[in-house]
């Protein structure tokens, strides 16, 4: 039987240090999400709005955001804001930064699409029966739109969950950059451990986010 390297993760402390550094991982990614999701609701209701100039405002923060490759807004914020502001900010930190732009502009445009997903007719009925803006919102568009978003921003959840893989490279010791210097200190004893630490990573980001994914497909189909 060929030698997989699944013995690596076991040896000493290498498990213990994976979970730690998937633990990582998922702090940024949660405190992304905290701060991202009220951001995403609020700007996304700000797009529903008449106004053309704020709308054209945000439009533009969203493509910039949409379109850059989240690594290349690492670099500018870890490498580029450090030298060229001349503050000290931490790989964590600035993941956190990136994460939140990206899940801030796209929270917002889930809200954008969900808003203007409602029929014109609802607006109208609720004026009919003399309910106000506010109520007419509260009780009747914001109902039916969450009922739209909250799958989708779960999906959105995992999707941040997944990409903050790419924080190794700014030096964030998660787990990546831990079953990579376990890799490394294993290379002469254990030629194959890349092959049983990648599959320990992928079986620990699966069990991250399969649950999230389950629960994004139950709410889908109840409230289809």
């Amino acid at each position: 039987m060929p030698d997989l390297g699944l013995n690596v993760i076991f040896k000493g402390r290498n498990f213990i240090r994976l979970l730690g550094g998937l633990g990582v991982a998922l702090k940024i990614s949660l405190i992304a999400v905290l701060i991202s999701i009220p951001l995403g609701i609020l700007l996304g209701a700000v797009m529903t709005w008449k106004n053309p100039i704020t709308k054209a405002i945000l439009r533009i923060y969203l493509e910039i955001i949409r379109i850059m490759p989240q690594m290349v807004l690492l670099f500018i914020v870890f490498f580029g804001t450090t030298r060229a502001l001349g503050w000290n900010l931490s790989g964590e930190v600035s993941a956190v930064i990136v994460f939140t732009l990206w899940g801030t502009a796209e929270m917002s445009d889930l809200v954008r699409g969900a808003l203007i997903s409602i029929p014109r007719h609802q607006y109208e009925s609720s004026e009919a029966l003399g309910l106000s803006r506010s109520q007419t919102y509260l009780y009747i568009i914001i109902p039916q739109a969450v009922r739209r978003l909250i799958p989708l921003s779960i999906n959105l959840i995992t999707r941040m969950i997944k990409t903050t893989s790419l924080i190794l490279m700014i030096g964030v010791v998660e787990v990546l950059k831990v079953a990579q210097q376990i890799i490394e200190a294993n290379r002469m004893s254990s030629p194959n451990a890349a092959f049983g630490v990648y599959l320990a990573v992928f079986l620990m980001y699966f069990l991250a986010c399969w649950p999230i994914s389950l629960l994004a497909r139950y709410l889908e189909k109840k409230w289809r």
